[in-house]
């Protein structure tokens, strides 16, 4: 969502010399357009080799954080199954793409791409990053949106987006450079990316607080933790860590309205303790590939969320939605 001849991290000529505009200092564009694609080029083809060979170990060239964590789990548990790899894997194919670049300073940079799949009629919103000049782009979250789902972006007046600070600002906050599009401050989101995660994980234990909207992710997924709690067979112990950098930022983007969609991970531990002459047992094929120690009394299962939510602004007193949450799990040990 800007022009083709977006603004760029390079060199400026004067009559001395040439000056380097520094990316950790000089606010501009994340990436320009040309880079975008070449970015989502190369994940498509990396994603697809990799699912074609079954290699865990391609995943770390195009995925970060909890995608990364994701694939390589994935690629593992199918590996298990399918030792020769799997050639006839259709490649992935994302088009009609449709980028959301923030001006910004410092690292890491990200930017958004909005895109078309051939796997399904959903928008793959795939989140780009990387921590320094010179290192390659990489996916570090994918969020499925349905057509019409995506939040409209406040922009400024050469088409960059926002990026709101992993901290959060005070007060009010304009748009990218120069203001947001039309040139109005806008009110600050009611929590700033970096602290949805710990907020996130705080509600799942304790269910306490109205900031999250009631939902799939939220009040029915305590509703379900609270059924498997204690039953005759097994009861159950739940734990819960917020993430943030710099292994996995939150990212966030402001949104016309003045709040902001973030995308942001977390981590949860599921240990399930069997009664008095109950052994545990794992029948699913993705879990017992991925399942370590020996399964006498226990069994301990590792997830990794990644989330999108629309974050309001903090004067409209509405709640946090989770637009899309994709959990999946990592690794099982039997205890």
């Amino acid at each position: 969502m800007f022009p083709a001849a977006a603004l760029t991290a390079a060199a400026l000529l004067t009559a001395t010399g040439c000056v380097t505009v520094h990316g950790e200092r000089a606010v501009v564009p994340a990436v320009t357009r040309a880079e975008a694609a070449k970015a989502l080029g190369r994940f498509t083809d990396g994603y697809t080799e990799a699912y074609r060979r079954l290699d865990p170990t391609l995943v770390d060239r195009v995925e970060t954080g909890a995608l990364a964590e994701i694939g390589r789990a994935d690629l593992a548990a199918q590996r298990a199954a399918t030792p020769g790899g799997n050639p006839g894997y259709p490649a992935l194919k994302l088009d009609d793409a449709r980028f959301t670049v923030p001006a910004m300073a410092g690292w890491p940079k990200f930017f958004l791409a909005d895109t078309r799949s051939n796997r399904d009629r959903n928008r793959w919103l795939v989140v780009f990053t990387r921590a320094g000049a010179g290192q390659p782009w990489k996916a570090a979250y994918l969020s499925l949106l349905g057509e019409g789902k995506v939040p409209a972006f406040a922009l400024d007046g050469d088409g960059h987006a926002a990026a709101v600070p992993a901290a959060g600002v005070t007060g009010t906050a304009s748009g990218a450079k120069g203001g947001a599009k039309g040139g109005a401050s806008k009110p600050a989101p009611v929590l700033a990316p970096g602290a949805v995660s710990g907020r996130y994980t705080d509600y799942l234990r304790t269910g306490d607080g109205n900031v999250f909207a009631p939902g799939g992710s939220t009040t029915l997924l305590r509703e379900e933790r609270a059924r498997l709690a204690r039953t005759p067979n097994f009861w159950t112990d739940y734990i819960d860590s917020p993430e943030k950098e710099p292994d996995f930022p939150a990212f966030g983007l402001r949104t016309a309205d003045g709040g902001a969609l973030v995308f942001f991970t977390a981590h949860h531990r599921e240990k399930r303790t069997m009664a008095e002459g109950v052994r545990p047992t794992v029948t699913d094929p993705r879990t017992k590939a991925l399942l370590s120690g020996d399964l006498r009394h226990a069994v301990t299962y590792t997830r990794v969320s990644e989330s999108a939510v629309a974050v309001p602004p903090r004067t409209a007193g509405g709640q946090v939605v989770f637009l899309n949450r994709i959990e999946s799990l990592t690794a099982a040990k039997g205890e």
